[in-house]
């Protein structure tokens, strides 16, 4: 009995293994937690939209700035709007830019960073030049500067450079394109690693081409740095979406976002802080919630971490497991 007991926790998958260490890391487990409850929330704006009776662009100026109420559970804003349908649609297009943006950048990182890694020589040299130059650039004064440039000088039709939806699609476009650098790095340490492994070896053995090499056998076995650090730049890709938007050069009203909610309030601070205080307050614990979930899937992923998940992280975003 002792002797199954013992060779059971041998015997686990290692999609279980990662999930029992990320549940030891309590903090990354609870903002997963909040997190997928507050997508959940944004997911459902709409319906509790018609669950209230209320239309969250609707103005009411008779309405500015209410408390609380049984109507308006927060509270309205300074046009009379709903603040809790405001703050739902806000975390809508927040996490959309926080996710979509990390995920674009990832994926371009990746590809970048694998070419680099595994064909080496000039390729090599020239991107990771071009890291460096991207780096090298002060971040928030580079997406001020991109942001500010008018769509309709780039030749765009007028439909497209007057759509709502553009400011959105712009800023996700940006930071997509300035924030790939990480994961290239990470993707191509983790290249030059992998490459010199006996199964990439026996594939190339077997005639499999360059491209079939890196996208089959080599960047699946680098998913965890990737993953870490998708996670990790979520939080700060949110973070410079409500600064844009602060600025006035992020998500263009109509549409909510929380750092456009920010620059509505500042004219009424002193009559509703509540207007500042519930967008920032989302930002905040958004930010940290996927610092904490980064940091917990780095010490599930990291094999040296089964011992002290549950401390949190110091360690770089760089250290996964390699499954052959």
């Amino acid at each position: 009995m002792s002797a199954e007991v013992s060779i059971a926790p041998a015997m686990e998958s290692p999609a279980r293994l990662v999930w029992r260490r990320f549940c030891r890391h309590r903090l990354a487990l609870a903002s997963l937690i909040l997190l997928t409850l507050l997508s959940a929330l944004a997911l459902a704006a709409p319906l509790i939209e018609r669950a209230l009776g209320l239309d969250a662009a609707a103005v009411n100026l008779f309405g500015r700035l209410a408390p609380p109420s049984p109507e308006h559970w927060l509270g309205t804003d300074e046009l009379g709007r709903d603040l809790l349908l405001r703050l739902l649609y806000g975390a809508r297009v927040s996490l959309f830019v926080g996710i979509v943006a990390a995920l674009m950048a990832a994926s371009i990182g990746a590809v970048l960073g694998v070419a680099a890694g595994y064909l080496g020589g000039r390729l090599d040299a020239v991107l990771m030049r071009l890291a460096d130059g991207v780096i090298s650039l002060p971040m928030l004064p580079l997406l001020i500067v991109l942001a500010a440039i008018d769509p309709a000088k780039l030749g765009l039709p007028d439909s497209v450079a007057q759509s709502e939806n553009l400011s959105l699609y712009r800023i996700v476009a940006i930071i997509a394109l300035v924030g790939w650098t990480t994961t290239a790095r990470l993707v191509r340490g983790a290249t030059l690693s992998l490459k010199e492994r006996a199964f990439v070896e026996a594939a190339r053995a077997q005639g499999a081409t360059a491209a079939r090499i890196m996208f089959r056998h080599i960047l699946p076995n680098a998913m965890s740095p990737i993953l870490v650090a998708t996670t990790l730049s979520v939080g700060n890709v949110i973070l410079l979406e409500s600064v844009l938007s602060f600025l006035g050069l992020g998500i263009q009203p109509p549409v909510a976002s929380w750092g456009a909610m920010l620059t509505g309030a500042q004219e009424t601070l002193w009559q509703r802080p509540a207007l500042a205080l519930y967008p920032g307050l989302l930002i905040f614990l958004t930010v940290i919630a996927f610092n904490f979930l980064g940091d917990g899937l780095q010490d599930a992923f990291d094999p040296r971490a089964g011992r002290g998940a549950g401390r949190g992280a110091g360690r770089g975003a760089g250290r996964g497991v390699v499954r052959g």
